[in-house]
């Protein structure tokens, strides 16, 4: 879910909101799927189309009836809330006692919290790595240019629009398969899990960057990972610590405003040392 994030809000220069959308869809349409006895990677398969569906309508918003970028991911983040409810049929459906990703490796012999670990790590390893490899394809060059320098890219004959709509669409196809995944790890899914997701996926992306940098592509997408470790490892301390999980929302949004700041704070320290 950070690398869709990351992929729009660093790479396209979008603050998508369409994410907040994107995410449930992925899950209701993963636990339909595997409520209705399809195989785990049929349900994740289905998800991640649900998602680049819903990606592809956020960037036909934007870029073919020009509605600013914020306000059409808010537009399709409402209009899935609907469409979210209508595949499931209700506000939550349980995965209790169904085959899933997780369940399908119990061959491994190994416990729930090491098979979810297994699973989380093949994914942290996968998902980076072929964004990685796309990045270095002429189409993935000019999705990179096309956040970095539009103008550029425009007068080399690339069409900017294309490239913000496949931008879109492969992110939100990300979030979604990540939806599917959480709530095959959690039992359920919900049409409220999405909540959020914004500013977990911004607080994994500016830790992960303050922290680890993003000096290269590879860099960075290694940073996103590690950033989003970080942030679930604080989380964890602050719970443990007492924190009412009530407040999490409020702590998770003062984190990305501080480590937002940050930057402008090392600029003016540094100035005000060159300065002495």
């Amino acid at each position: 879910m950070a690398i869709g994030v990351y992929l729009t809000f660093r790479t396209l220069q979008i603050a998508d909101l369409s994410v907040e959308g994107t995410f449930p869809l992925g899950a209701a349409v993963a636990a339909v799927l595997l409520e209705g006895e399809y195989s785990p990677a049929t349900a994740i398969f289905a998800a991640g189309a649900a998602g680049m569906l819903a990606g592809a309508a956020t960037g036909l918003l934007h870029t073919k009836l020009k509605i600013p970028a914020l306000l059409a991911g808010i537009l399709t983040m409402i209009a899935l809330y609907s469409v979210n409810l209508r595949v499931m049929g209700k506000a939550n459906v349980s995965l209790l006692n169904t085959d899933t990703v997780y369940t399908s490796l119990a061959f491994l012999q190994l416990s729930p919290n090491m098979t979810t670990f297994v699973v989380g790590l093949i994914v942290a390893v996968v998902c980076p790595t072929l964004l990685y490899l796309f990045f270095g394809t002429e189409i993935g060059l000019a999705l990179r240019a096309t956040g970095n320098n539009p103008q550029m890219i425009r007068a080399m004959g690339v069409n900017t629009d294309n490239m913000i709509l496949l931008g879109l669409v492969i992110s939100n196809g990300v979030v979604a398969v990540s939806g599917a995944f959480i709530a095959q790890s959690n039992g359920f899914a919900d049409v409220g899990m999405g909540v959020g997701t914004i500013v977990i996926g911004l607080a994994s992306v500016i830790i992960g960057e303050v922290l680890f940098g993003s000096r290269s592509v590879k860099n960075a997408l290694i940073s996103v990972v590690l950033g989003s470790i970080v942030y679930r490892i604080v989380i964890a301390v602050v719970l443990y610590l007492g924190m009412p999980p009530n407040d999490l929302k409020l702590f998770t949004a003062l984190l990305v405003a501080i480590a937002l700041s940050l930057p402008l704070v090392k600029t003016k320290l540094d100035s005000r040392k060159a300065g002495i």
